[in-house]
């Protein structure tokens, strides 16, 4: 595999954590580099409203190890003004080295109210966060990204316009999850879709990445392999597993012999995340 580059930033590998709320925190990403270095690992989301407004718990959510690099964090709005200043406040105080965008959230509560992966039905409103984001994040050189599910449901697939929109917006990449909101997290994610969209951007020559389905190098290399895809992006199938991605660089890497930690092994690593969710979270 290729590394994979946007704006400044190249990965070693182009494989990618997805946010993750409540999971991809600062420990756990910490726990996910030290098993495999050099990749990026997206913070969990963040409001826009809620970064700009500040808050205690908010202010925590945006902190990086001092190491971490490159320092990824994804936004959440569906007011674009309000997107403009998050991002701005992120810039403006170096923050991030990379801003991705949620399209993808399917949660009931937010789709019903046309949020999430429900956003980018609504054509315009999806065009102007998409701009307002890059118009925004442009000024500071930092490379802003968008990752969306197939559509609302199977009736209402999205993904092929918004994934036009946003590449002619300039966003460094497309990330796809092959699965509608309506899916939720059942059944198996047709990899056909990220086939269909990376067709559909290579004039525009924004990568597109795949999700859904992930839980092993192997896996990996299928999807990159039957869809064309630029590089992965790894959701619920490293919860528990911090280890997959060694796994999958070693995968890309064409290695053969790739063990999987013994049981002492898990052990350790539940007690290292212990600790590092103690520090973390102190008193609280």
């Amino acid at each position: 595999m290729k590394p994979l580059k946007i704006g400044n930033i190249e990965l070693a590998s182009p494989i990618v954590l997805a946010p993750m709320a409540g999971v991809t925190n600062a420990p756990f990403r910490t726990l996910c580099r030290e098993f495999a270095s050099g990749l990026m690992y997206v913070n969990e989301m963040v409001m826009a409203t809620a970064l700009v407004h500040g808050s205690a718990k908010t202010e925590r959510m945006v902190t990086f190890a001092p190491d971490e690099s490159p320092r990824s964090l994804q936004l959440y709005g569906s007011d674009p003004i309000m997107l403009a200043r998050a991002v701005t406040k992120l810039c403006e105080n170096d923050i991030v080295d990379h801003i991705d965008m949620n399209f993808g959230c399917p949660v009931p509560k937010v789709t019903r109210k046309g949020g999430g992966s429900a956003l980018p039905y609504k054509r315009r409103l999806f065009a102007s966060l998409v701009s307002a984001a890059v118009t925004t994040a442009t000024k500071y050189q930092i490379p802003v990204t968008v990752k969306m599910r197939v559509g609302i449901d199977s009736e209402h697939e999205t993904y092929l316009d918004a994934g036009k929109i946003a590449a002619d917006l300039g966003v460094a990449w497309v990330a796809l999850h092959a699965r509608t909101a309506a899916q939720f997290y059942e059944g198996k994610s047709d990899w056909s879709k990220i086939k269909n969209l990376v067709e559909h951007l290579a004039p525009t020559g924004v990568p597109v990445l795949g999700n859904g389905d992930i839980w092993s190098g192997n896996d990996g290399v299928t999807m990159v392999t039957e869809t064309g895809c630029a590089g992965v992006v790894v959701g619920r199938g490293c919860l528990g597993r911090p280890w997959l991605f060694a796994d999958l660089v070693r995968a890309f890497n064409g290695e053969g012999q790739r063990p999987l930690p013994r049981l002492f092994e898990v052990r350790e690593v539940m007690w290292r995340h212990a600790q590092l969710l103690v520090d973390y979270f102190q008193d609280e």
